[in-house]
Protein backbone atom coordinates (compact mmCIF):
# COMPACT_ATOMS: atom_id res chain seq x y z
CA UNK A 1 0.00 0.00 0.00
CA UNK A 2 1.29 3.72 -0.77
CA UNK A 3 -1.64 5.99 1.11
CA UNK A 4 1.36 8.30 2.40
CA UNK A 5 2.98 8.68 -0.82
CA UNK A 6 4.69 11.87 -1.21
CA UNK A 7 3.09 12.54 2.39
CA UNK A 8 5.05 14.32 5.19
CA UNK A 9 3.96 13.00 9.28
CA UNK A 10 4.86 14.10 12.59
CA UNK A 11 4.57 11.40 14.84
CA UNK A 12 5.04 12.14 18.68
CA UNK A 13 5.82 9.70 21.20
CA UNK A 14 8.24 7.78 18.50
CA UNK A 15 10.68 6.33 19.90
CA UNK A 16 8.92 3.54 20.97
CA UNK A 17 5.23 1.48 21.49
CA UNK A 18 2.54 2.86 19.67
CA UNK A 19 4.49 6.16 18.33
CA UNK A 20 7.09 4.08 16.72
CA UNK A 21 4.51 1.10 14.95
CA UNK A 22 2.99 4.30 13.35
CA UNK A 23 6.29 5.52 12.64
CA UNK A 24 7.16 2.36 10.87
CA UNK A 25 4.20 2.31 9.01
CA UNK A 26 4.04 4.96 7.84
CA UNK A 27 7.58 4.71 6.32
CA UNK A 28 6.58 1.53 4.62
CA UNK A 29 3.47 3.42 2.89
CA UNK A 30 5.78 5.63 1.47
CA UNK A 31 5.92 8.85 3.98
CA UNK A 32 8.51 10.91 4.99
CA UNK A 33 8.62 11.14 8.83
CA UNK A 34 9.80 13.20 11.68
CA UNK A 35 9.24 11.09 14.98
CA UNK A 36 9.54 13.02 17.97
CA UNK A 37 10.53 12.19 21.45
CA UNK A 38 11.79 13.63 24.46
CA UNK A 39 14.57 10.67 24.98
CA UNK A 40 16.90 11.68 22.59
CA UNK A 41 18.76 8.51 22.07
CA UNK A 42 15.96 6.29 21.52
CA UNK A 43 13.92 8.47 19.48
CA UNK A 44 17.65 8.83 17.37
CA UNK A 45 17.57 4.85 17.06
CA UNK A 46 14.05 4.65 16.35
CA UNK A 47 14.62 6.93 13.25
CA UNK A 48 17.58 5.52 12.16
CA UNK A 49 15.67 1.78 11.80
CA UNK A 50 13.68 3.73 9.48
CA UNK A 51 16.34 5.09 6.99
CA UNK A 52 16.47 8.13 4.57
CA UNK A 53 12.93 8.67 5.08
CA UNK A 54 12.90 9.29 8.94
CA UNK A 55 14.28 11.84 11.29
CA UNK A 56 14.38 12.55 14.64
CA UNK A 57 13.84 15.62 16.48
CA UNK A 58 13.85 15.76 20.33
CA UNK A 59 11.12 17.92 22.25
CA UNK A 60 8.97 18.54 25.34
CA UNK A 61 5.57 18.34 24.40
CA UNK A 62 4.83 20.24 27.56
CA UNK A 63 6.52 23.23 26.70
CA UNK A 64 5.13 25.09 23.66
CA UNK A 65 8.25 26.49 22.64
CA UNK A 66 9.92 23.41 22.29
CA UNK A 67 7.35 21.84 20.20
CA UNK A 68 7.08 25.33 17.63
CA UNK A 69 10.79 24.44 17.09
CA UNK A 70 10.27 21.10 16.34
CA UNK A 71 7.21 21.47 14.27
CA UNK A 72 9.68 24.07 12.22
CA UNK A 73 12.51 21.75 12.05
CA UNK A 74 10.10 19.47 9.98
CA UNK A 75 8.99 21.57 7.89
CA UNK A 76 12.22 23.15 7.10
CA UNK A 77 13.69 19.07 6.51
CA UNK A 78 10.64 17.98 4.60
CA UNK A 79 9.41 21.43 3.27
CA UNK A 80 5.71 20.37 4.48
CA UNK A 81 3.55 18.67 7.11
CA UNK A 82 0.68 16.77 6.08
CA UNK A 83 -0.66 14.79 9.30
CA UNK A 84 0.57 14.19 12.48
CA UNK A 85 -0.36 11.76 15.00
CA UNK A 86 -0.63 12.65 19.03
CA UNK A 87 0.63 9.48 20.04
CA UNK A 88 3.32 10.87 23.52
CA UNK A 89 1.53 10.11 27.43
CA UNK A 90 2.60 9.42 30.88
CA UNK A 91 1.07 9.23 33.78
CA UNK A 92 1.83 9.14 37.39
CA UNK A 93 -0.43 7.54 39.52
CA UNK A 94 -2.28 8.49 43.13
CA UNK A 95 -5.80 8.78 44.59
CA UNK A 96 -7.86 11.78 44.85
CA UNK A 97 -7.71 11.82 48.29
CA UNK A 98 -4.04 11.30 49.12
CA UNK A 99 -2.16 11.27 46.10
CA UNK A 100 0.83 13.91 45.30
CA UNK A 101 -1.18 16.77 43.71
CA UNK A 102 2.64 16.70 42.21
CA UNK A 103 0.90 13.48 40.04
CA UNK A 104 -1.59 15.13 39.32
CA UNK A 105 -0.10 17.94 37.33
CA UNK A 106 2.36 15.79 35.82
CA UNK A 107 -0.57 13.61 33.87
CA UNK A 108 -2.42 16.08 33.26
CA UNK A 109 0.45 17.97 31.80
CA UNK A 110 1.47 15.49 29.32
CA UNK A 111 -1.38 14.29 28.21
CA UNK A 112 -3.29 16.90 27.73
CA UNK A 113 -1.58 20.14 27.34
CA UNK A 114 0.86 18.22 25.17
CA UNK A 115 -1.83 17.05 22.66
CA UNK A 116 -2.77 20.54 22.82
CA UNK A 117 0.30 22.35 22.20
CA UNK A 118 1.56 20.10 19.24
CA UNK A 119 -2.21 20.04 17.48
CA UNK A 120 -1.86 24.23 18.05
CA UNK A 121 1.02 23.92 15.78
CA UNK A 122 0.65 21.60 13.58
CA UNK A 123 -2.72 23.43 13.08
CA UNK A 124 -1.26 26.64 12.01
CA UNK A 125 1.89 24.77 9.99
CA UNK A 126 -1.32 22.99 7.83
CA UNK A 127 -3.39 26.05 7.69
CA UNK A 128 -0.83 28.17 6.34
CA UNK A 129 0.03 25.80 3.54
CA UNK A 130 -3.45 25.64 2.59
CA UNK A 131 -3.48 21.92 1.50
CA UNK A 132 -5.71 20.80 4.25
CA UNK A 133 -4.22 17.78 6.20
CA UNK A 134 -5.43 15.10 9.59
CA UNK A 135 -4.45 14.55 12.97
CA UNK A 136 -5.36 11.34 15.09
CA UNK A 137 -4.90 11.89 19.06
CA UNK A 138 -4.93 8.87 21.02
CA UNK A 139 -7.00 8.77 23.25
CA UNK A 140 -7.57 5.76 25.68
CA UNK A 141 -10.62 3.37 26.70
CA UNK A 142 -9.72 5.17 30.24
CA UNK A 143 -11.97 8.39 28.79
CA UNK A 144 -14.57 5.91 29.17
CA UNK A 145 -13.63 3.48 31.63
CA UNK A 146 -12.15 4.85 35.27
CA UNK A 147 -9.20 3.64 36.63
CA UNK A 148 -8.74 3.47 40.01
CA UNK A 149 -5.68 5.74 41.19
CA UNK A 150 -5.97 7.33 37.85
CA UNK A 151 -7.68 9.79 37.78
CA UNK A 152 -5.72 12.23 36.36
CA UNK A 153 -4.64 10.02 33.67
CA UNK A 154 -8.15 8.94 32.96
CA UNK A 155 -9.16 12.64 33.04
CA UNK A 156 -6.48 13.99 30.68
CA UNK A 157 -7.97 11.25 27.96
CA UNK A 158 -11.08 11.92 27.95
CA UNK A 159 -10.33 15.73 28.06
CA UNK A 160 -8.08 14.53 24.91
CA UNK A 161 -11.35 12.79 23.38
CA UNK A 162 -13.46 16.48 23.64
CA UNK A 163 -10.55 18.23 22.83
CA UNK A 164 -10.25 16.74 19.64
CA UNK A 165 -14.56 17.08 18.74
CA UNK A 166 -13.72 20.53 19.60
CA UNK A 167 -10.51 20.58 16.85
CA UNK A 168 -12.55 18.83 14.31
CA UNK A 169 -15.15 22.14 14.92
CA UNK A 170 -12.31 24.60 14.84
CA UNK A 171 -10.30 23.50 12.06
CA UNK A 172 -12.87 22.09 9.36
CA UNK A 173 -12.54 25.04 6.81
CA UNK A 174 -9.19 24.57 6.95
CA UNK A 175 -9.75 20.71 5.67
CA UNK A 176 -8.19 19.40 8.37
CA UNK A 177 -9.64 16.09 9.68
CA UNK A 178 -9.18 15.57 13.22
CA UNK A 179 -9.89 12.21 15.19
CA UNK A 180 -9.33 10.03 17.78
CA UNK A 181 -8.48 6.53 18.91
CA UNK A 182 -8.86 5.08 22.44
CA UNK A 183 -6.72 1.93 22.57
CA UNK A 184 -7.45 -0.65 25.28
CA UNK A 185 -4.97 -2.81 26.83
CA UNK A 186 -1.79 -2.84 24.90
CA UNK A 187 1.46 -4.94 25.34
CA UNK A 188 4.12 -1.37 25.47
CA UNK A 189 6.46 -0.14 27.91
CA UNK A 190 3.64 1.93 29.34
CA UNK A 191 1.35 -1.03 30.41
CA UNK A 192 4.33 -3.62 31.62
CA UNK A 193 3.82 -3.26 35.12
CA UNK A 194 0.43 -4.50 34.79
CA UNK A 195 1.39 -6.96 32.68
CA UNK A 196 4.29 -8.39 34.38
CA UNK A 197 1.57 -9.25 37.44
CA UNK A 198 0.17 -12.52 36.65
CA UNK A 199 -2.77 -12.49 38.79
CA UNK A 200 -3.38 -8.65 36.73
CA UNK A 201 -2.62 -9.83 33.52
CA UNK A 202 -5.00 -12.40 34.01
CA UNK A 203 -7.30 -10.16 35.39
CA UNK A 204 -7.02 -8.00 32.33
CA UNK A 205 -7.46 -10.63 29.84
CA UNK A 206 -10.19 -12.47 30.84
CA UNK A 207 -12.65 -9.16 30.84
CA UNK A 208 -11.49 -9.02 27.27
CA UNK A 209 -13.47 -10.37 24.51
CA UNK A 210 -10.98 -11.42 22.40
CA UNK A 211 -8.62 -12.69 25.90
CA UNK A 212 -5.57 -10.99 24.82
CA UNK A 213 -3.91 -7.57 25.08
CA UNK A 214 -3.37 -5.59 21.66
CA UNK A 215 -0.33 -4.79 19.81
CA UNK A 216 1.26 -1.10 18.86
CA UNK A 217 0.75 -2.32 15.07
CA UNK A 218 -3.05 -3.06 15.50
CA UNK A 219 -3.48 0.23 17.21
CA UNK A 220 -0.92 1.61 14.04
CA UNK A 221 -3.05 0.15 11.60
CA UNK A 222 -6.28 2.50 13.56
CA UNK A 223 -4.40 5.49 13.55
CA UNK A 224 -3.55 5.49 10.18
CA UNK A 225 -6.81 4.54 8.40
CA UNK A 226 -7.75 7.51 9.92
CA UNK A 227 -4.76 9.86 8.51
CA UNK A 228 -5.78 8.45 5.19
CA UNK A 229 -7.96 9.34 2.61
CA UNK A 230 -9.96 6.09 2.92
CA UNK A 231 -10.98 8.41 5.79
CA UNK A 232 -11.24 11.21 3.77
CA UNK A 233 -15.54 11.87 5.42
CA UNK A 234 -14.68 11.47 8.71
CA UNK A 235 -13.84 14.22 11.20
CA UNK A 236 -14.39 14.37 14.82
CA UNK A 237 -15.35 11.24 16.12
CA UNK A 238 -13.62 8.67 18.56
CA UNK A 239 -12.56 4.71 16.85
CA UNK A 240 -12.01 2.36 20.32
CA UNK A 241 -9.41 -0.30 19.34
CA UNK A 242 -9.97 -2.35 22.61
CA UNK A 243 -10.17 -6.14 21.52
CA UNK A 244 -13.85 -5.60 23.36
CA UNK A 245 -12.76 -4.59 26.44
CA UNK A 246 -15.28 -1.68 26.55
CA UNK A 247 -18.58 -4.13 26.61
CA UNK A 248 -17.36 -6.00 29.82
CA UNK A 249 -15.95 -4.25 33.02
CA UNK A 250 -12.64 -2.89 33.66
CA UNK A 251 -10.65 -5.27 36.23
CA UNK A 252 -10.13 -4.37 40.18
CA UNK A 253 -6.42 -2.60 40.32
CA UNK A 254 -7.13 -1.11 43.67
CA UNK A 255 -5.19 -3.72 45.68
CA UNK A 256 -2.45 -3.08 42.84
CA UNK A 257 -2.29 0.03 43.29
Amino acid sequence: MSRFANKVALVTGGASGIGAAVGQKLVAEGASVVLLDRNSDAVTDAANVLGDKAISVTADITKEDSVRDAVAAAIKRFGQLDVAFNVAAASKSGTIADGPIENWHFSINVVLHGTYNVTRHVARAMRDAKQGGAIVNVSSLNAHVPLYGGSAYAAAKAAVESFTKSSALELGDDRIRVNAVLPGLVDTPMTARFLAVDSVAKDFRDRIVLRRPGFSSEIADACLYLASDQASYVTGTSLVVDGGWEITNYPDVKSFS
